[in-house]
């Protein structure tokens, strides 16, 4: 039988890929990552299909890994590599959310506990102003009652993204977290600091007390003044693993 290979959404430039092989690594080199999870970005030319690399451990992405994936998460190339079982995450995502570019999922052991409990995550300094506008939880058993938690169809990835709604950041119930982004770099971001946050929370809860996180609006006016300015961060960490 004959296999039908999707239409690609068109050539893309040496350098994005080279940034999104980047992002991969470093999501690691900041400690999101371990020897899972992936990060893709929106096709540049062509808003139906997406970036995303092979299933490889992220700390050894390159370029040449990069494959290209239509909404429905088929590639976009003859079979041959072998794709994240996770695709559908990122397909589902990109085709809820039209203002989307970039997606960053990982199963920081920081994040995950929030993911168990009813203590909501929350932003709890200005890197992490986008946790302000709330972070939802994913409950797979909800729809799909006992399961191996893998979001492995488009049913299971459209599910994660109707909870996902408007926000920045979900919570995947003892598995981990989904960041999004209107950049590979501002996803990057979120992701780095979804981490981080996560960490300074369990800090200051040690301490006991009332936790004096941002509000909705702190969140609003910070996350705008962060997206402004992270390029400085993103070629900071660009040039770390490059080396």
């Amino acid at each position: 039988m004959e296999v039908v290979v999707p239409n690609s959404g068109g050539p893309v430039e040496r350098n994005v890929l080279e940034d999104l092989a980047a992002a991969s690594r470093i999501l690691v080199q900041q400690g999101v990552f371990d020897a899972a999870g992936h990060v893709s970005m929106r096709h540049p030319g062509c808003a139906e299909r997406f970036l995303m690399s092979r299933s490889l451990a992220p700390a050894l992405v390159t370029a040449d890994d990069i494959m290209e994936f239509t909404l429905d998460s088929e590639p976009c190339e003859p079979p041959g590599r072998r794709p994240f079982i996770e695709r559908y995450l990122h397909g589902e995502i990109y085709r809820a959310r039209p203002d989307v570019m970039a997606i960053a999922h990982g199963h920081s052991p920081s994040v995950v506990p929030f993911s168990l409990v009813n203590t909501p995550l929350v932003a709890t300094y200005h890197n992490a102003a986008f946790l302000a506008y709330g972070v939802p939880v994913f409950d797979i058993r909800v729809r799909f009652g006992a399961t191996d938690i893998v979001i492995n169809s488009a049913a299971r990835g459209a599910a994660l993204a109707e909870t996902l709604g408007d926000k920045c950041v979900v919570l995947l119930r003892a598995h981990g977290f989904v960041a999004v982004g209107p950049s590979l770099p501002a996803a990057v971001f979120r992701g780095i600091f979804t981490e981080v946050s996560a960490r300074v929370q369990l800090q200051a809860a040690a301490l006991g007390g009332p936790l004096a996180a941002l509000d909705a609006e702190e969140g609003r006016k910070a996350d705008a003044v962060n997206l402004a300015t992270l390029g400085r961060s993103w070629e900071l960490w660009k040039r770390q693993v490059r080396r």
